[in-house]
């Protein structure tokens, strides 16, 4: 006899609770995915049995689940900001605490006339970018990357939700850009994990680039570069944010005031942890 959703939800919690920190969520996504529908639908017709082959397939997104793949990428996609955004193996997977990051940076850019120049550095699958170009149609938006794989994904997720207002360019931070390319705002969400974090053999990160994830033994490297280059690129008056590891918003907030930035702060994510430095340039600055 074929299980019903109950059923198979049920089981499939019980087997991922020893796995994985939401296992009645991923167990709801996984099913959703495979029968094609919301997942409402399970709480409206929970006696339903779905086809045979349905739950075959159910059981093998579930195998990959339980040695660990990430739920985004058996699925190839994950939400961000309203968006669903196409994800691979050659992209981190938006988190998110990042979307703090874009309501801080609307935050700083609602009153800027003319129109202000954003440049997001390391943007992967393109979150940052996509949610600040869906918000501000009339800004223009680079996003660089060391991978073009990743630029591939990003380019594919503009045009999947038609954001026309992003210039894609490949190259390590600002090596992407022009030498006398300037923005009113910088944004980033840098690799920050240190080198020997034991979390980096976690089930989940193993299958992330590790390239997007580690920085150096204290996780500090890429944010050290974005800093040391920065006054070429950012213009007076405009704001640089990062978002970085729980623990190192003192250490980041330091490395900020010590190339002069102004009006240094650190915002904390929903749960109380630092998780986004930000800081400002003098209008005196070159």
């Amino acid at each position: 006899m074929t299980p019903t959703i109950q059923t198979l939800l049920a089981d499939a919690r019980k087997r991922l609770e020893e796995t994985c920190d939401s296992p009645q969520l991923d167990a709801e996504l996984l099913l959703a995915h495979v029968i094609g529908k919301d997942r409402s639908y399970f709480y409206t017709w929970p006696e339903h049995a779905p086809q045979r082959r349905l739950v075959l397939h159910y059981e093998d997104l579930l195998q990959r689940r339980l040695r660990g793949e990430p739920v985004a990428h058996i699925l190839g996609e994950r939400e961000f900001w309203s968006l669903r955004l196409m994800v691979t193996a050659d992209t981190l997977i938006p988190r998110p605490e990042t979307e703090l990051l874009v309501e801080l940076a609307l935050e700083l850019i609602e009153k800027h006339q003319p129109p202000a120049s954003i440049l997001d550095l390391g943007t992967g699958s393109g979150a940052l970018a996509l949610a600040l170009a869906l918000e501000l149609p009339n800004t223009q938006i680079t996003a660089t990357d060391l991978s073009e794989a990743a630029l591939e994904i990003a380019r594919k997720n503009a045009l999947r939700h038609g954001l026309m207002n992003i210039r894609f360019a490949q190259g390590n931070w600002y090596a992407a850009l022009q030498q006398n390319e300037r923005y009113d705002l910088i944004v980033s969400n840098p690799p920050y994990i240190p080198e020997q974090d034991p979390h980096l053999e976690t089930a989940e990160l193993r299958y992330e680039p590790h390239q997007a994830l580690a920085s150096g033994p204290e996780g500090l490297d890429a944010i050290n570069h974005i800093l040391n280059d920065l006054d070429r690129h950012l213009s007076p008056g405009g704001w640089l944010l990062i978002e970085h590891g729980y623990d190192q918003g003192p250490q980041v907030q330091t490395l900020f005031r010590r190339i002069g930035l102004l009006d240094v702060r650190c915002q904390q994510d929903l749960e109380g942890r630092d998780r986004i430095t930000l800081g400002r340039k003098g209008f005196d600055s070159a």
